[in-house]
């Protein structure tokens, strides 16, 4: 097997992708309104961490600190070497911020050892550190050391730098006055790598990235992929069969493979890293930021504003747009994400009239808590439009079901009806028609569901033509009510907007489809059915028993239009999003042996219903 370094311009783009950092060409020039300097600001514990920070030219006045850490780098380094674009967005650099990038502890040119989701220490003593005590430091030493400041610090990152942002709000520093923590991560088994305990194997591909250590500072990538020889993600996967075979491809010098291999289920070790449960009496101000279609981080920016509105007072604010995973930091002038398109300029409204008046408010107006933002700015995904709440999940919403039918009808009562089908592992349903061997996957969140729906091992059910408009807000929950043949399943649900048979093409159609008839998925999710009760101690189904399995599907804000159908799907894989499930009980599934696979015979039942929260209903 050939080891390979990471490509230098694939990991250039996959680090902007994830940080948010646009390449647009501009006429403004960073250089001749910036200068650069490279500092390594020492933590309490000794361990130096490399910091770059863009101060303004003009030093008749002075700014703000607006500060992201990062894992993925916070190059260009060396002397004249600027990035092209700093901070949040254009607005707040071309007004005059002082933009700070930090590589985070063990990663790039900062010294120390990398934890991946360092947990956090409460009550430290003396040299104890984490992410909280490194941003603490970091900000002390800006505040003392950098002219021309104002005293106040902002924090914002996109996916891991969010999380380091949420980390920011723990233990906070006086002078930080304002954090946005944009689709942060909040727990690696609900977040990113897991779904309710279901491994992610999409992403298996980013285990490097995160998986191997380095001793020394490094302004070069040291990151080593596998060579696989394959563009299709679905073969390949399926060729090399149980989990356990990947260990070809990750040693034991890869830490994060171990990690995952190590602990399945929701033991201390995630639990400590999880950041949920420290979100308490927050002082700075909150922006929390996702995309209703990113489809890595779509959990955590929902979860930490509420932990944030639970147990606080500060101002605390949501932002969702209809955008995949950091959309909204870049500028597209028809915001789309795969087939459907959704509007025109969406995330440079954000950018100008959002986040910027977010940030100023904070950071150089009065600092109160009436920022002229509603508490939840939402975009309804099937009206295209922004919707503007004073609370969210909204108060005014009634509460209906859906029973799963005979018939293929979603009823509104429950029924007797018994649907059956076969799941095998050796045909496992795909999650889209176009798999690529990518890092993530993002256009299958709105993907056309027909190919699905017409396949023997995924059961449909669906309304009538709606005669009025139907609009769904806030979490959907599936509550299923199942039997297998075997001892172990997962279950997938997935909530789909039908298009009418004449709904016309967009640009972004793909040539081989028509929008009419189009199966667009709004929300899906998966449970590994042995989490059922608990995602501490997994167990077994009891074979032929009826059983509940309930779980929750992250909150939409979409109107299903007059014409349109709401239909619902129910599956058992969703190949190679996630990986594939014996069927057979094992402890462990990353060390399941071929012969553990099973073909199994699921059934539904009538009294399973899907509960989602309407607002326009009558």
């Amino acid at each position: 097997m050939k080891l390979i370094k990471f490509p230098g311009l694939l990991l250039l783009a996959f680090l902007f992708t994830l940080s948010g950092f646009s390449q647009d060409s501009e006429e403004y020039q960073v250089a001749e309104n910036y200068t650069k300097q490279e500092v390594d600001i020492a933590m309490r514990d000794g361990t130096k961490l490399h910091t770059t920070i863009y101060s303004p030219k003009d030093t008749s006045k002075k700014y703000p600190i607006i500060m992201q850490r990062t894992p993925y780098s916070s190059r260009p380094y060396g002397e004249g070497q600027l990035r092209s674009k700093i901070g949040p967005n254009e607005y707040l650099m071309k007004e005059g911020n002082i933009i700070v990038y930090q590589d985070v502890r063990g990663r790039w040119m900062s010294e120390g050892v990398y934890d991946n989701m360092r947990a956090y220490i409460p009550n430290k003593k003396g040299k104890q550190f984490d992410e909280a005590s490194d941003t603490y430091d970091s900000i002390d030493w800006l505040i003392k050391n950098i002219k021309n400041n104002n005293g106040k610090v902002g924090t914002w990152g996109i996916s891991y730098p969010g999380f380091y942002a949420v980390y920011s709000l723990l233990d906070a520093h006086p002078a930080l006055k304002a954090v946005s923590p944009q689709a942060g991560i909040s727990d690696f088994f609900f977040d990113d790598f897991h779904h309710n305990g279901a491994y992610l194997l999409s992403y298996w591909r980013a285990t490097s990235i995160f998986g191997y250590e380095k001793s020394t500072p490094s302004d070069t990538a040291w990151y080593k992929m596998p060579e696989l020889n394959s563009e299709d993600q679905y073969q390949f996967f399926l060729d090399n069969g149980p989990l356990s075979n990947l260990d070809k491809y990750y040693k034991e010098d890869n830490v994060f493979w171990q990690q995952l291999k190590d602990h399945p289920n929701y033991d201390e070790f995630w639990k400590s890293r999880g950041i949920l449960q420290h979100l308490k009496n927050v002082k700075p101000a909150v922006m929390t930021v996702g995309g209703l279609f990113d489809a890595e981080d779509l959990y955590g920016p929902f979860h930490e504003y509420q932990s944030i509105e639970k147990s606080g007072d500060n101002y605390n604010t949501l932002v969702y747009g209809p955008w995949s995973h950091g959309d909204w930091a870049r500028k597209s002038p028809r915001q789309a994400i795969g087939n459907v398109y959704f509007g025109d300029n969406i995330s440079e409204d954000y950018q100008k009239n959002i986040e910027t008046k977010f940030f100023n408010h904070f950071l150089k107006g009065s600092g109160s808590k009436d920022s002229g933002l509603p508490e939840a700015y939402m975009y309804d995904t099937g009206n295209r439009e922004w919707d503007e709440y004073a609370a969210w999940p909204p108060k005014e919403a009634k509460t209906k079901k859906y029973f799963l039918g005979a018939d293929q009808k979603l009823e509104d009562k429950a029924t007797d009806a018994e649907v059956t089908f076969v799941s095998d592992p050796k045909k496992p349903v795909p999650y889209s028609e176009d798999i690529k061997m990518v890092f993530t996957p993002r256009k299958y969140m709105t993907d056309d569901q027909r190919f699905a729906a017409r396949r023997p091992d995924v059961l449909v059910f669906e309304t009538e033509v709606l005669q009025e408009d139907l609009t769904l807000v806030g979490p959907i929950e599936a509550a299923l009510k199942v039997a297998t043949t075997g001892t172990a399943a997962d279950w997938v649900v997935k909530v789909i907007d039908v298009y009418p048979a004449d709904a016309p093409d967009y640009e972004e159609t793909q040539e081989y489809l028509k929008m009419g008839n189009y199966h667009m998925m709004v929300r899906s999710d998966v449970i590994r059915g042995r989490f059922r009760n608990s995602f501490e101690k997994p167990e077994p189904f009891e074979a032929n028993k009826k059983t509940d399995v309930s779980f929750e599907l992250q909150d939409v804000n979409h109107t299903f239009k007059k014409g349109h159908k709401l239909q619902i799907q129910v599956q058992s894989t969703w190949f190679p999003l996630i990986d594939l499930n014996p069927q057979t009980y094992v402890p462990n599934i990353f060390k399941a042996k071929a012969e553990d696979f099973k073909k199994q015979t699921h059934t539904v039942y009538g009294d399973s219903f899907i509960k989602v929260s309407v607002l326009n209903e009558k």
